[in-house]
């Protein structure tokens, strides 16, 4: 790392920064891990009479939240690996390396920390959201993010999200490839947004409607597409004419899916592509106490993602074996879980995220055989 650029957090933290995106980032987040204490509990079992409408819907609708991740990845990733929406990628099987390196440690930290929680919440507690004993064949399977593939029952609540993430980002690096294949040296400019525009349409009429499919990265290529086309119809330097004609093939083969069968994980998906395609490429203000919060709850969002459920079965272990079984007391419950999540989640971030994006960034810069520039 010799003639590295590294960018402290310090730094990162004063810039101007992608607010409205991590504002998404941030909201969804929370409604992720209020979904979950609601819907696997104990604790919200004995908080049900309190709050019967509020935890049904938290249990229920709230996981469609999942959506805003979905889009905002592929708005993301359009602008990593296209930012102008054209055909080819120089290096496919580095990007994909970078993308697991990126994923795949924090995941797997996440993961052993999960099967280590889940037999100590078990000395208090027996519930049917905990999982089994683990097994060597089960970590490998999560170490490949090939779990939901191979049939393992996932060691966390969220985790099946991760593995989908990477095939959603290798079927994005196929189709980049493939498309610069076919458009060789000729300048074809609408051989991507088309390409997605067909892969949202199979996905939302066909793959979306069957659940056998929910392991596999076309069940939710729609929402991922959307937000590629977000961020190439909101590129400035683009006419509004072709910027009307991106959000019309965007929108038009999901108002014919929600024709067909509504769905409102597909209904939020283009609100949110919507969203993007207004305000996702504003930069915010990194100062304030407003965006300050907003800012590190999106960067952490990941974290907590990954740390939230096995920090909530201890909580839930505790709470229903030392504290009164009333509603009252189960709610304190569960917002202590949601509290010690975000807290779990920011020391995860700080600890174990960002060091293992330091030490895989300087593994790939090595591959690559480049200077290290060590960054988040």
């Amino acid at each position: 790392m010799t003639a590295a650029a590294v960018v402290s957090q310090a730094d990162l933290a004063h810039r101007p920064q992608f607010g409205w995106i991590n504002g998404l980032k941030a909201g969804a987040a929370q409604l992720i891990v209020l979904h979950h204490l609601a819907f696997y509990g104990p604790m919200s079992d004995y908080v049900q009479p309190l709050w019967p409408e509020l935890l049904g819907w938290l249990g229920g609708s709230a996981r469609i939240a999942v959506q805003v991740f979905l889009v905002i990845g592929g708005f993301l990733v359009a602008k990593s690996l296209s930012p102008a929406g054209r055909p080819g990628i120089a290096t496919p099987l580095q990007a994909i390396w970078r993308r697991y390196a990126k994923l795949a440690p924090p995941f797997l930290a996440a993961t052993l920390l999960a099967a280590v929680i889940t037999p100590v919440a078990g000395i208090w507690m027996q519930h049917d959201s905990m999982s089994a004993a683990v097994t060597l064949g089960q970590l490998s399977a999560h170490a490949l993010l090939l779990h939901g593939v191979l049939g393992y029952e996932s060691l966390s609540a969220g985790a099946w999200y991760v593995a989908i993430d990477f095939q959603l980002y290798l079927l994005t690096v196929s189709l980049l490839w493939l498309g610069g294949r076919v458009a060789g040296h000729r300048r074809r400019h609408w051989l991507m947004p088309l390409a997605v525009t067909l892969g949202i349409t199979f996905s939302l009429l066909y793959f979306n409607l069957d659940a056998d499919w929910d392991n596999w990265a076309p069940y939710f290529f729609g929402s991922y597409g959307l937000g590629m086309l977000a961020w190439w119809a909101s590129d400035p330097t683009r006419k509004p004419g072709a910027m009307t004609v991106l959000m019309a093939m965007a929108a038009v083969p999901v108002l014919l899916a929600l024709a067909v069968d509504y769905r409102s994980r597909i209904a939020l998906a283009l609100i949110v592509a919507c969203a993007l395609f207004l305000f996702g490429r504003a930069r915010t203000p990194s100062q304030g106490a407003a965006w300050n919060i907003i800012n590190t709850l999106g960067r952490i969002s990941y974290a907590v993602f990954l740390v939230h459920f096995p920090v909530s079965l201890l909580v839930n272990a505790l709470f229903i074996s030392y504290v009164p079984l009333e509603p009252e007391w189960q709610a304190l419950g569960m917002l202590t879980a949601w509290g010690a999540s975000l807290a779990a989640g920011a020391a995860f971030y700080r600890w174990v995220e960002v060091p293992l994006g330091r030490v895989m960034g300087g593994v790939v810069a090595h591959l690559a055989g480049r200077p290290a520039l060590v960054s988040r």
